[in-house]
């Protein structure tokens, strides 16, 4: 091969290599015995201390599931660096899949809160000065809690996607429809045990989504007890960082959301946006619609 044959080469696997779109990090870390995992994307030619948004899955979800891929990749294509972590659900290497629900429950919904600020020192340990929450659904609710309650000075926003909203009751009435059973001498059952020092005692039940499995007591006491704090909205009003709530005009899974933001969003530090046709998984084009907004919400230069 001739010397400018040899340089012809070299250029174009060097343009090929620049075209390239940058390769997605699985990252990890050691919480409380546990491994676990993320799915990091960084932007061309940005670092961990241009910013990154911090994205948590919704209800036994998973980090790799269609709406956070096309988060991660929309907001790469617009120059933001992201983090989408795998709730660990109290397994060690959780994968990256919707729960197995014969697996028993372990798990409760207040986890979510410590492992979003595990990340969040671990994006302050590679040199994140900044960082945006992002959370979908039951996430959603998770990530404003953390941002309600652990507020941490590198956050600079949040973005919530169709959050969780809840009113004293619903747990009971929701359980009934779906099961056709009654909740209240199950949560009683977990309640004493818990009392009792038992939180680890698993009891036969339909739990969440899944059908016929166990469920520890603490993880049942954790998801259906009646907590106001499972409520979005209610959480806003102890927020100090701005926060974007995003509506799905179509969405049927969370009640209420827009009668509720229309009481608590006041137009400076919570917004609330409606993207018009979307469900509950904002799909293909409504994904980027949501990052669009989210982008422009966050502001980073």
């Amino acid at each position: 091969m001739t010397l400018r044959a040899s340089l012809k080469t070299l250029c174009i696997a060097g343009l090929l290599a620049f075209m390239a779109p940058l390769a997605a990090e699985e990252v990890s870390q050691k919480l409380d015995g546990l491994t676990v995992a993320g799915n990091m994307e960084m932007a061309a030619g940005k670092s961990f201390k241009d910013g990154v948004v911090l994205i948590t899955h919704g209800t036994l979800a998973h980090n790799r599931m269609e709406l956070i891929k096309t988060l991660q990749n929309s907001l790469k294509a617009q120059g933001y660096n992201s983090l989408a972590i795998n709730l660990s659900l109290g397994l060690d290497r959780r994968a990256s899949a919707m729960y197995d629900c014969p697996t028993p429950h372990v798990h409760r919904h207040e986890d979510a809160v410590a492992e979003i600020g595990a990340w969040t020192q671990w994006l302050k340990g590679k040199g994140a000065t900044r960082i945006a929450l992002m959370g979908h659904s039951r996430g959603g609710n998770q990530t404003a809690w953390a941002l309600a309650e652990k507020d941490d000075p590198a956050y600079t926003a949040a973005v919530l996607i169709a959050p969780q909203t809840w009113e004293a009751g619903y747990h009971l009435k929701d359980y009934k429809a779906r099961y056709k059973a009654d909740l209240k001498p199950l949560l009683a059952k977990a309640e004493k045990l818990v009392t009792e020092g038992k939180g680890d005692t698993l009891i036969d039940m339909d739990f969440i989504y899944c059908e016929k499995t166990r469920a520890a007591a603490r993880s049942v006491v954790s998801y259906y007890r009646d907590d106001p704090r499972m409520n979005t909205p209610t959480l806003l009003k102890q927020v100090k960082k701005p926060v974007l709530v995003i509506i799905g005009s179509a969405d049927s899974t969370v009640k209420g959301l827009p009668s509720m933001m229309a009481k608590v969003a006041d137009g400076k530090l919570i917004k609330a946006y409606t993207v018009d046709g979307a469900d509950h998984l904002f799909m293909d084009l409504y994904a980027d619609e949501v990052v669009e907004q989210a982008v422009k919400f966050i502001g980073w230069k």
